[in-house]
């Protein structure tokens, strides 16, 4: 049974050919639009990379593979080596395994069987011992009984609201790859939910047999991937083993779909409830990984393995070293239908913290590999401010159900930090709404049942800041002066002034100062009167001015907001654990999205 393709780079999904092969290059040339390797004498390339080596412990670890074979399509003299490399503490560990030469004057198979091995990595080195030698491709294999291989069915779950090229591109994509490729390996076992909730596909005509686009209300991300999971619910017909939730704006190489199937149907029993991640890459460096996997630690968010540059073969070694990880965040994250039940569905919050509930209430086996991944805009780059206020309602929900030990005291902590970090960038709409965001969470449950979440999300939207156009600003724009708020340190002695005068605040204002929208930091800004957030890549931004009595204002505010948390905390946590369940159920969905007897499917 084939388990992993030799991958190729592809023009609109990753092109770094690190990523695939290494090479001595001046001696081997990708051809024919990376379908083959044509060689001089001398050439060598090896596949120790992160698309085309193939990690045997999770191999034995998760599935019911055990030896393993490589078959390679090659034409001509080469060297052919069987390799195997391992991370032992601080050692790289590498040994050639096997070693044969093989002559063919036509194009041929050939198939070699790796030694056992139960740990590291396997790979392969292909040196042309004459001019004129061609790889043509292969795979690695299994040998593997019928009846330990489980039938496997995708449902591609997609929630998008305005994103219709991402939404066309992906579309066009799988149709072109699986749903419409008699030779894909997952023709016929993949059937693609786009939750529309912005309601403007329809005239794009992306619907099939196949692809179910399903207008459905502006209920944020949480209700968009629901109401996915509620529609394959629906139609038990369809024999759907697993969902797969994936981000709209993502780019994904349907290889990751493949691979993620053929784990699925070999999947030892007792794994069979695993969830499979996919590692999020940068869209702007596709070497550059910024996730895979996280732990949530009660809202101290930790991405694993972020910022690993995979086109070293010892941080693809890395990469593969399992850690305590708690869930996999929805940009590419596949689990069993099993567990989307009519009594066990996401949480109504919106965006922000639904993948992380949904995985720390079902998740007890995360596997993630090389190679199953998508690429995404860096969130580095993004910046939105109402995000303040679902980031603290939503903490506080999902703590109050994953970790109730998390209480007054810690929030009080947070608070105060909040207040202080964003009033000294004076960012007084950002207090605002982290304070609303917590005023609603001492509500209770009963809030976020009987809140219209659409009405709800334009009034926090209208609350926050907002990018414009450098023109439309009002403060001139300097790179200069840019570059030195991204990088300006400062002495022991200014941090102490500093603070001693709260950021600046009891001394006169006297500068403008331009900084990084998403990564402002309050030593930046000391005295500064005016400050502009901008945003480099867009050419957006917005401006903020010292105001000491908005400052004051809500310290006071504050200082309230902490005696309501004393009050009324412990009684709204207590709500959310002992009535949890309500808002988990098929009929709440169903009257939350307001989803009638009249059939929403374009």
């Amino acid at each position: 049974m084939k388990i992993q393709d030799i991958l190729w780079p592809k023009d609109g999904i990753c092109t770094d050919i690190e990523m695939y092969f290494h090479s001595n290059y001046k001696r081997s040339l990708l051809k024919e639009a990376y379908t083959c390797i044509l060689f001089q004498k001398g050439g060598v390339i090896t596949t120790d990379t992160y698309f085309n080596s193939l990690t045997i412990e999770k191999w034995r670890k998760y599935t019911n593979v055990s030896t393993i074979q490589l078959i390679l399509s090659l034409q001509g003299r080469f060297n052919i080596s069987l390799c195997w490399k391992q991370k032992i503490e601080d050692r790289y560990v590498e040994r050639e395994l096997k070693n044969i030469t093989v002559d063919t004057d036509r194009r041929a198979e050939i198939t070699l069987d790796y030694p056992e091995e139960t740990k590291g990595m396997f790979f392969f080195r292909l040196e042309a011992v004459e001019k004129g030698g061609i790889f043509f491709g292969g795979y690695y294999a299994a040998q593997i009984q019928e009846e330990k291989i489980r039938p496997v069915k995708l449902g591609i779950v997609i929630c998008t609201y305005k994103r219709e090229k991402y939404v066309c591109d992906n579309v066009r994509l799988l149709n072109q790859d699986i749903i419409e490729n008699p030779d894909s390996t997952l023709y016929g076992r993949v059937e693609v939910f786009i939750s529309d909730n912005g309601q403007t596909l329809e005239e794009y005509g992306l619907a099939s047999e196949k692809i179910h686009i399903v207008r459905n209300k502006n209920a944020g991300g949480a209700g968009g991937f629901t109401r996915g999971l509620i529609e394959i619910l629906k139609q038990p017909d369809k024999h759907i083993t697993h969902a797969l939730l994936m981000d709209d704006d993502v780019v994904v190489d349907t290889a990751s779909l493949l691979r993620t199937a053929v784990v699925l149907s070999l999947l030892k029993e007792e794994y069979i409830s695993a969830f499979i991640g996919g590692a999020m890459l940068r869209s702007d460096q596709r070497n550059v990984q910024i996730e895979s996997g996280a732990s949530w630690n009660a809202g101290n968010l930790v991405a694993l393995k972020a910022n690993l540059d995979l086109r070293l073969w010892q941080n693809c070694l890395i990469n593969e070293q399992e850690e305590y990880r708690e869930y996999n965040a929805w940009w590419y994250c596949c689990f069993p239908m099993e567990l989307v039940r009519p009594d066990n569905l996401p949480l109504p919050i919106f965006i922000r913290g639904d993948d992380l509930e949904y995985g720390l209430r079902n998740m007890k086996t995360l596997i993630l590999m090389n190679g199953i991944c998508v690429w995404h805009e860096p969130f580095e780059n993004k910046y939105s401010s109402f995000l303040e206020y679902y980031i603290i309602r939503n903490r506080l929900i999902d703590n109050s159900f994953h970790f109730p030990g998390w209480g007054r005291r810690e929030l009080i902590r947070e608070l105060f930090r909040e207040y202080r970090r964003e009033g000294y960038l004076y960012r007084y709409k950002n207090v605002s709404l982290y304070m609303r965001g917590i005023r609603d969470f001492l509500k209770g449950i009963d809030f976020l049942e009987q809140t219209d979440a659409e009405q709800l999300h334009k009034e926090i939207m209208a609350s926050g800041y907002k990018a414009e156009l450098a023109e439309h600003l009002g403060v001139p724009f300097f790179y200069r002066e840019y570059e030195r708020g991204c990088k300006e340190n400062h002495s022991l002695l200014h941090e102490v002034i500093r603070k001693m005068t709260l950021n600046g605040y009891l001394l006169p204002a006297k500068h403008v100062r331009t900084v990084p929208m998403a990564k402002a930091r309050p030593e930046y800004v000391w005295r500064a009167k005016t400050i502009l957030f901008y945003d480099i890549v867009e050419n957006k931004g917005f401006v903020t001015h010292r105001s000491t009595r908005t400052f004051i204002r809500q310290g006071f505010e504050m200082l309230g907001m902490m005696f309501a948390i004393l009050i009324k905390y412990e009684k709204a946590k207590r709500s959310y654990i002992e009535r949890g369940n309500e808002i988990r159920q098929l009929a709440f969905w169903e009257k939350y999205l307001e989803i009638g007897e009249q059939a929403d499917e374009i």
